[in-house]
């Protein structure tokens, strides 16, 4: 049994994967490293599992490229974008009455899915969605350099300081960077297109939503509600930190159960987006109108609408992580089934068209 030691480098200290405004998925692949004789070595553990079948000793289904799983990222926000597009219109819809834009307020999810297609078409549920992907790619592959760069400081020993310092100044470079890409997604997202004067659209794109921007506020429009995001960033990563040995527990309970291991992601993810949902919505609220500051923003929206208001589009957002996170774990297990069968189709067997394996550890019944 190997011992790792009592003093880890910074590269497995610094464990952290920040949950920007736009949404990750964790993927912990099953396998980490395969001996010669085919048995299964867990590198958290350090346990030694029963030996492989012959058709995959020596081929180990490793974690998928940074290539793909960026690629997957848009994937999946593609396919959640009717969902988080009614999410923000529901979140906004006060200040879009407001602004006369929207002639009465929606009646729950079903009837914004319903007059959004009614009066836009179906295909407007996918409104803004290129940059809410752009976005979360970019926010994933800027993370990924990050723990490049931690990776390659292994042998650094840095106090808890400098440790949390880099975590939080990390954190809010990489939100920096993309939050442009939301705020266009957002004001795109919420130009409803409904009957009469205000059938013409407010944006035409991307690209105008910066130009009417930057022509009325400047550059700091595009980050309107950045503090505010910047502190659910915060709040979120605090309350994930105590349920990340539980989480981490029950990935490694339900390894082969995808249903229950998109489940457990889902609930996870759940538990700190719910909780700092009023922050998003503050956050959101802002980026549509411009507020004095970020406690006006908050205090505002409380005297006029009470507090229920900030929870609004709460359920589809509930739908928007369970559809992620179950489109998640349906491609990569798609993703570890295709490498299964190429390990099989190279031993000169035939590739099956599903697997079905459960890896004990020494001692289990």
């Amino acid at each position: 049994m190997e011992y790792g030691p009592m003093h880890p480098p910074v590269s497995q200290k610094i464990h952290w994967q920040p949950d920007l405004p736009v949404r990750h998925f964790n993927y912990t692949p099953r396998m980490q490293h395969i001996h010669g004789d085919g048995a299964l070595v867990n590198r958290k553990s350090s346990s030694v599992v029963t030996p492989l079948p012959p058709a995959f000793v020596g081929a180990p289904l490793e974690r998928p490229s940074i290539q793909t799983e960026l690629a997957v990222s848009g994937i999946l926000r593609t396919a959640v974008a009717p969902f988080e597009r009614v999410k923000l219109l529901m979140q906004n819809q006060n200040e879009m009455i407001k602004s006369g834009r929207l002639t009465q307020p929606y009646n729950g999810i079903f009837d914004c899915f319903a007059r959004t297609i009614r009066n836009e078409g179906i295909r407007s549920l996918w409104r803004g969605n290129i940059a809410t992907a752009t976005a979360h790619v970019s926010a994933k592959a800027i993370q990924f350099k990050i723990q490049e760069y931690f990776r390659s400081h292994a042998d650094s020993r840095w106090s808890t300081f400098q440790i949390v310092s880099a975590v939080v100044l990390s954190s809010a470079v990489n939100l920096f960077l993309v939050y442009p890409f939301l705020y266009a997604g957002t004001r795109m997202a919420n130009d409803v297109k409904t009957t009469g004067d205000l059938s013409k659209r407010q944006f035409n794109g991307i690209l105008d939503v910066y130009r009417k921007t930057l022509k009325v506020d400047g550059i700091a429009g595009l980050f309107r509600g950045y503090t505010m995001a910047l502190a659910q960033l915060g709040m979120v990563t605090v309350l994930s930190a105590p349920l990340k040995p539980w989480h981490q527990s029950l990935l490694n309970q339900t390894q082969t159960n995808y249903l229950g291991r998109a489940i457990i992601n889902c609930g996870y993810h759940l538990t700190g987006s719910l909780a700092s949902y009023p922050l998003d919505t503050a956050t959101r609220r802002m980026m549509m109108t411009k507020y004095k500051s970020s406690r006006n923003a908050f205090a505002q929206i409380f005297k006029t609408e009470g507090f229920k208001s900030f929870y609004k589009g709460a359920g589809a957002s509930i739908l928007v992580s369970a559809v992620f996170n179950v489109s998640a774990v349906s491609l990569f297990h798609l993703y570890d089934v295709y490498h299964a069968a190429m390990a099989n189709r190279g031993d000169g067997s035939q590739p099956g068209f599903a697997i079905s394996f459960r890896w004990k550890r020494d001692g289990d019944k």
